[in-house]
């Protein structure tokens, strides 16, 4: 491997550090439902989050709120020991692209069927901490002087 791609690798490794996946694949709901609850915690901290969607009726939220308690240990695996509330979490970017479509029949008059489409989605949290990203850009303007 030439030595500008390893130097690029090792950037996006440490650019990877700081931010937290969590994958939900295949989730049986369709993605136009999900994505309006998926706008209403994007940008907003995780304690904040954590309770709009515990107290949103739609049928997305308590998966989406699952996924985020997961994102949160997957950042408490990698941090150990810094306390949540120090690393001031918040949803960074969260995606809900569409999944498999399962086609049904069902009876329509006169001897017909008409197609029903069984949508799902797939929905991508990534958690940030805005302490760490403060940290990193006064760093990063540290050196540029």
């Amino acid at each position: 491997m030439g030595r500008r791609k390893h130097n690029s690798a090792e950037a996006r490794k440490e650019a990877n550090k700081t931010f937290y996946v969590a994958k939900l694949m295949n989730n049986p709901t369709s993605p136009r439902k999900t994505r309006l609850v998926a706008d209403l915690i994007r940008g907003v901290d995780v304690e904040k989050a954590l309770a709009i969607l515990q107290y949103n009726p739609r049928e997305s939220a308590p998966k989406m709120r699952k996924l985020l308690l997961s994102a949160i240990a997957n950042w408490q695996a990698k941090n150990e020991g810094k306390r949540m509330e120090d690393s001031q979490l918040y949803v960074k970017t969260i995606m809900v692209d569409e999944g498999r479509t399962m086609k049904r029949m069902r009876t329509a008059p006169q001897g017909r069927g008409y197609r029903i489409r069984k949508r799902s989605n797939h929905i991508t949290m990534v958690i940030g901490s805005r302490a760490d990203e403060a940290a990193a850009a006064s760093v990063k303007d540290q050196t540029q002087e």
